[in-house]
Parts: C-alpha cells; sequence; structure tokens
C-alpha cells in the first residue's frame, strides 16, 4: 500500500514536472517570438534612418556641389577684380594718360565708323582732328608713332575731294536734271511741223509714219511712259548707291541706258548722255583707302601690349 502511494507520488511529482517544463517552453517560445518581433521592428527602423540618412547625405553631396560652384566663381571674379586693380596701379594706365588715351581711341573710332557707314567725310575729319590734339598731350615717347600714323592718315583724308557714294549720287542727280531738260526738245523735233503739204495734213490722222522699229517713243504718252521710267532706273540707282550695292546699281544703269535710247532719237547729244551714263555707273561706290584705321589699329595694339 505505501509503495502504491509512493508509485503515485512520483508518478504526480513527475506529471507536475513535465506540466512545468512545459509550461516554462511555451513561456521561452512566447518571449523568443516577442524577442524576434521586436528585433524585426528595430531593424525596419534601422533600414528607414538608413534610407533617411542616405537622402540627407545626397541632398549634402547637392549642397556641396553649389558651395563649391560659387566658391569657384568667388575666386574667378576675384581673380578678375585683382586683374582690374593691377590694370588701375599700373602707372601707364593710371590718371590723365589713361583718360586721354581712351578718349582718343573713341575718337578714332568714331571717324572711322562715321565715314564707312554713314559716308560723312566732314565728320571723319573732325573727329581724327580731335584725336590728334588728344593725343598731342600724351607726353610719353612711346606714343611718338601712333602721332606720326595719324598724321598721315588726317593727310590722306585731306586728300579725298568727296566720298564716293555721294559723288555717285550727285552725278546721277545732274545727269536726271540734263535729261529732263533735253526732253522737252527732243518732243518738240519728233512732233509734225505746222507748215506741211496739204496731203499730209489731210491724211495726219489717217495715216502716221513711224520707224519700223520704233525705238523712240513719238506719242506724248509713250513718252512720258519713258521719261518715268528713266527717273525710276534712277531713283533705283540712287537707292543702290545709299546701300553700296554695286551690282544693283549698275544694273539700274543699265535699264536706265535702254529707256534713254528710247526717249531720245537718235543724235550726237543722245551719244554722249550715254557717255555720261556709262561713266556713272563705273564709278566706285565706296571708299578705297587702305591707310584708314591703321592709328586706331596700332593704338589698341600698343595698349595691349603694356
Amino acid at each position: 500500500m505505501l509503495l502504491l502511494v509512493l508509485l503515485l507520488a512520483a508518478a504526480g511529482w513527475y506529471g507536475w514536472n513535465r506540466w512545468q517544463a512545459r509550461q516554462a517552453g511555451e513561456r521561452a517560445a512566447d518571449d523568443v517570438a516577442l524577442q524576434l518581433d521586436a528585433l524585426t521592428e528595430r531593424v525596419a527602423a534601422l533600414r528607414r534612418d538608413q534610407g533617411a540618412q542616405g537622402e540627407r547625405l545626397q541632398q549634402a553631396d547637392a549642397t556641396n556641389r553649389v558651395l563649391r560652384d560659387e566658391l569657384l566663381g568667388l575666386g574667378e571674379r576675384s581673380a578678375i577684380i585683382e586683374d582690374s586693380f593691377a590694370k588701375f596701379a599700373d602707372p601707364d594706365r593710371h590718371g590723365a594718360q589713361a583718360l586721354r588715351l581712351d578718349e582718343a581711341e573713341l575718337l578714332l573710332s568714331l571717324g572711322q565708323q562715321r565715314l564707312l557707314i554713314a559716308g560723312d567725310l566732314d565728320g571723319a575729319r573732325r573727329a581724327y582732328a580731335l584725336a590728334a590734339g588728344v593725343l598731342a598731350g600724351v607726353d610719353d615717347p612711346a606714343f611718338l608713332s601712333l602721332r606720326q600714323t595719324l598724321g598721315q592718315e588726317r593727310a590722306a583724308l585731306e586728300a579725298i575731294d568727296a566720298e564716293p557714294r555721294a559723288r555717285a549720287q550727285a552725278q546721277l542727280d545732274a545727269f536726271a536734271a540734263s535729261v529732263a531738260a533735253a526732253t522737252p526738245a527732243a518732243r518738240r523735233r519728233a512732233e509734225p511741223p505746222a507748215e506741211q503739204p496739204w496731203w499730209r495734213r489731210a491724211f495726219a490722222g489717217i495715216v502716221e509714219v513711224q520707224p519700223t522699229d520704233r525705238a523712240v517713243a513719238l506719242q506724248p504718252s509713250d513718252i512720258a511712259a519713258a521719261r518715268a521710267g528713266l527717273q525710276l532706273e534712277i531713283s533705283l540707282a540712287r537707292a543702290a548707291a545709299e546701300r553700296r550695292d554695286i551690282d544693283g546699281y549698275r544694273a539700274a544703269l543699265r535699264r536706265a541706258d535702254r529707256w534713254l535710247t528710247r526717249l531720245l532719237p537718235a543724235s550726237p547729244e543722245r551719244e554722249q548722255q550715254r557717255q555720261r551714263l556709262r561713266e556713272i555707273a563705273a564709278m566706285p561706290l565706296s571708299l578705297a583707302l587702305p591707310i584708314l584705321g591703321t592709328t586706331l589699329a596700332q593704338l589698341r595694339q600698343s595698349r595691349a601690349a603694356r
């Protein structure tokens, strides 16, 4: 009996231990699952933090690039400022001499542009004269040759009697006036005289005798049309001369020559007018002055070298 009781007690104690062990194992498994979940959340949080850190690093890198570019720009501007101060500190560019050289360069450039663009010969001469007066106040012996070059250029300008474009336009105006004055006389020669035979006066409205080639305009309407065509071509030639279009200028005068043969009858006067028109067409429209601009180029070269 006692043995049975002992066996039952041992079996109960063993069962109790097994149950306690099972409970402990379940609690341990729950603890491990909880720890695993916590670790998973921590890893996720670390990954989020790592992503945020990566974005901040990218932003910092972009900011650093911008700052580096700005720093390089500041360095370049500082170098430019240092060069500017160095130039201003140069005794050759300092004070009244630098101002005189700047003024002389401006006047020379202005004179050259006035002559080449606007054809203002007098304005170019005045600008060069003012530049000579300014350079006379520069006592640096290095610019002595510059004053000599300017004197040669001024002498070349003084030797020009008129700007080619203005001379061609003046010749065109004189030619147009001479043709307009000669046209009425030609028209009177073309009209039938008042004293004609009775048979010509009787059949004047029925029969009209004209040259077979009809080169010369005889009717008042034809004369007016030829005169208008001639004036139009002269106006086109004047416009081409204004913009220095030598091809358009000569083409317009060739067409004007055809209108002239239509307007004036064959005579020494017409041949004289045609010869004059050809001489006008052969006139240049641009100024051929190789020495023009040499003073300005020499001044800029001297200042750049110093």
